[in-house]
């Protein structure tokens, strides 16, 4: 690469924002590089939700082996390999991140290695290389927060990356913090036998969900070992003789748990450390993140910014839409300043034969994104939990008035004959004219239903479109349908 190379796009951070952004650009022709400093897929593939839930199939095998005599199948002596659980979680990484860097590869998308320093509007340096670009992309994603509690620096307190390279079985684990991160590790250690206690703070675990979702998942804890404690709030860690002690106070009792390992799952924050020099003009940023409008774009016309660094939802999928919205948006502002004649480069289009994205108004732009105001989230616990749009409270909170309809799974085939818990398909609808305004799921497979309803939520579909459909049996998606009839 010369040394100051041009590119219409220069993406900071491959994770799923970055990557994402960095294809979607380059199938609308522009010339894009890709900056990463570890490894292609950020903290999604090769910290976060590939592997943790590589690991959680893997325990649900083993926990469905252990328990198959209710099938008729008699598996004796059933025993799991964590060392070669986290190979074949390593394997499934790899082959993914292989596919990253091929489709790169496969879009001429220029991937350098190294830590991108944004040193102006236009221009990122990359060791001794400075790059030269229209657009500057921050998908720099964010970091495991880790709390100033005593103690939480002795060996033996990881947060979830420390965790995930773990290769010798945990007897006990206390998981400090019961969101999404501390119960999906709750899920996975019960199963392979750990005694594990869950400590949250707030007054009730996934509080940033459902009720009574968060009311199922504690029983279904509860009913697999695991010691759920809520409005908990841990003082200190110990190093001991036996190896950990959590200190907490519960509801205005101190008390102590043993632990031989502490998992700190209590949030993530934006990451931005290093990420600008030292004369450059940095973007308004709110506690750490960086704030954008509805196309990504930062208060420095240039930067854009997607993902977990803007503080949004930090979730991959919301990541990628972001990135590849910001990617779609420059695009229309590129065409159309080429075709006014503005900072026009040498061997750009002429105005006549411009893609016909240079001639959308913004409203026609604005139609073509994806919508990222319904963002599903997803909890790989068994059952699953799945939550679209609003919720009946976020409704009311809102003045909207509504009309719930439930169905309860425990007369679904698919439950039934799978051996499943448990569980319902709650939907929300307007009172008004019947439209799906969301929706909450805790039963089999819900993650994958999910995206149904989340469609019917974008598009304005009613209950009594969701109930029209025939859905094959037997299935766990066949419960919309009844939910929506009901």
């Amino acid at each position: 690469m010369s040394e100051r190379e041009r590119f219409d796009l220069v993406v900071i951070g491959a994770g799923p924002g970055g990557y994402e952004a960095a294809f979607e650009a380059s199938r609308l022709g522009m010339t894009v590089a890709l900056i990463e400093k570890e490894a292609l897929g950020g903290t999604c593939l090769n910290h976060g939700c590939i592997p943790t839930k590589s690991l959680l199939h893997a325990a649900d095998l083993y926990d469905e082996m252990k328990r198959a005599d209710r099938f008729g199948i008699h598996a004796n002596a059933v025993t799991y390999d964590l060392k070669a659980m986290k190979e074949r979680k390593d394997d499934v990484v790899l082959a993914l991140r292989d596919g990253i860097a091929a489709t790169a590869k496969q879009k001429k998308v220029t991937v350098l290695t190294g830590v991108g320093v944004i040193e102006g509007p236009h221009t990122v340096r990359v060791g001794d290389e400075e790059i030269e670009a229209r657009f500057i992309l921050i998908a720099t994603g964010s970091r495991a927060f880790v709390p100033p509690i005593p103690g939480a620096d002795l060996p033996g307190v990881v947060t979830s990356d420390g965790l995930l390279e773990q290769t010798e079985p945990c007897r006990r684990l206390v998981i400090i913090g019961g969101g999404v991160i501390g119960v999906e590790f709750a899920s996975l250690y019960s199963r392979l036998g750990a005694e594990v206690t869950v400590m949250e703070a707030l007054p009730r675990v996934l509080s940033n969900m459902d009720s009574e979702l968060s009311q199922s998942l504690k029983m279904q804890l509860k009913k697999r070992g695991v010691r759920v404690l809520t409005s908990a709030r841990v003082e200190e860690i110990r190093r001991t003789e036996e190896g950990l002690t959590v200190l907490y106070e519960e509801k205005g009792i101190r008390s102590e748990q043993g632990a031989d390992r502490v998992l700190i799952a209590v949030g993530r924050r934006p990451y931005t450390e290093g990420l600008f020099g030292e004369h450059t003009e940095r973007p308004a940023a709110e506690r750490g993140r960086i704030l954008t409008d509805e196309y990504g774009r930062t208060s420095v016309p240039s930067l854009y910014a997607c993902g977990d660094v803007t503080g949004g939802v930090m979730l991959a999928h919301a990541a990628a839409a972001e990135g590849r919205n910001a990617a779609a948006h420059m695009r229309w502002v590129l065409d159309r300043e080429r075709a006014a004649g503005g900072n026009r480069e040498e061997g750009a289009a002429d105005a006549d034969s411009l893609p016909e994205s240079a001639l959308r108004t913004e409203e026609e732009l604005k139609r073509s994104l994806i919508d990222t105001s319904v963002v599903p989230s997803c909890v790989y616990t068994s059952p699953e939990i799945a939550s679209v749009g609003l919720t009946a409270a976020q409704a009311k909170e809102q003045g909207i008035r509504t009309v719930t309809k439930k169905y309860v799974m425990t007369a679904n085939g698919r439950t039934v004959l799978s051996g499943g818990e448990r569980g319902f398909i709650r939907l929300v609808c307007a009172g008004e004219d019947g439209r799906l305004l969301g929706a909450q799921l805790f039963c089999g497979r819900a993650a994958d239903i999910a995206g149904e309803l989340a469609d019917a939520v974008v598009n304005g579909l009613t209950a009594g479109d969701l109930g029209r459909v025939i859905r094959p049996h037997p299935t766990f998606c066949e419960a919309v349908t009844e939910a929506a009839r009901s």
